[in-house]
């Protein structure tokens, strides 16, 4: 079945930004048994996921959003605009919009989409417009901030997180004004060749004007969300937690421990990068397909 275009207004959580409109891709009827609402990372858009929902069940209705800044989606100007707050009423406004009332969604996130997946479960324990309505979560290379922040708060956890740190030197960059649009815009062929030596995976990131036009606004990302305080939660929502044991951008030192936070937690370790959906799409859909059919009533 063809994909279908929608459109949905997000009003924003209220922080900083008026209301956007979201780009949203739909396959299959809403109608369906099972449904699955796929969140992408940076600097991607929704057309990252286009290898991995060729293999998933084609009676699923499956929903792919450009997050706000990226594909089709608008772009509110100001690194405020990006707090985590925001994204999520973002994700609930697509939920609301596309998902029947009452339906549970099987909520799969990559990178920042992960990192935004993992607001949205934590949301899930207080807000009552996501009550029920999480069947499970797939994480991939992407860590729950709270977690992370949490762990900072003691010299065990810095330690043990002083992989994970040096490897996030291009998030202090990215915080710096105006030099990470310099690079992004002169001198993007040289980074890139540079890092594609530490994660050969970067290599399938899409090249051009359009990865450009993502990886500019979504500097927000990192500049609206690099501190803060983590919030306590604990989820019954099932979780998968997908390792790649390449990745050099998110290091598996970050993920560890998450059993205090989820009460259903299956880990499952891959061997590749960072970009999993792109270099293993028919692995992470397997991955995806079996747990979501695990999870799934009746």
């Amino acid at each position: 079945m063809e994909p279908t275009e929608t459109e949905v207004t997000s009003t924003g959580a209220g922080v900083a930004s008026p209301s956007v409109t979201l780009q949203v891709s739909e396959r299959g009827e809403r109608s369906a048994e099972v449904h699955a609402l796929l969140l992408h990372g940076y600097p991607d858009d929704r057309r990252m996921w286009d290898p991995v929902l060729a293999r998933l069940p084609e009676d699923w209705h499956v929903v792919t959003p450009d997050n706000r800044g990226a594909g089709g989606s608008a772009r509110p100007a100001g690194s405020a605009a990006y707090v985590l707050e925001e994204l999520v009423e973002d994700v609930v406004a697509v939920l609301e919009a596309t998902v029947p009332d009452g339906r549970p969604v099987h909520l799969v996130g990559h990178d920042w989409g992960s990192v935004i997946g993992w607001e949205v479960v934590a949301a899930a324990t207080w807000n009552p417009r996501l009550a029920g309505r999480l069947a499970s979560f797939t994480s991939v290379s992407g860590p729950s901030l709270d977690h992370v922040h949490t762990r900072l708060q003691t010299w065990a956890g810095r330690r043990a997180l002083l992989p994970q740190l040096l490897h996030s030197w291009y998030v202090y960059l990215f915080c710096v004004p105006r030099l990470p649009e310099l690079l992004w815009a002169r001198l993007q062929g040289v980074v890139r060749r540079l890092l594609e030596r530490r994660d050969p995976t970067l290599a399938l990131l899409d090249r051009g004007p359009g990865l450009l036009a993502n990886a500019l606004p979504g500097l927000g990302l990192y500049r609206a969300n690099l501190r803060r305080t983590p919030a306590r939660w604990r989820t019954s929502v099932p979780v998968q937690l997908v390792v790649a044991r390449d990745d050099f951008f998110v290091r598996p030192e970050s993920l560890v421990g998450l059993e205090a936070r989820c009460r259903d937690l299956t880990r499952v370790e891959v061997a590749t990068g960072h970009w999993v959906p792109r270099s293993e799409p028919e692995r992470l859909a397997a991955l995806v397909t079996d747990f979501a059919r695990r999870h799934t009533a009746g």
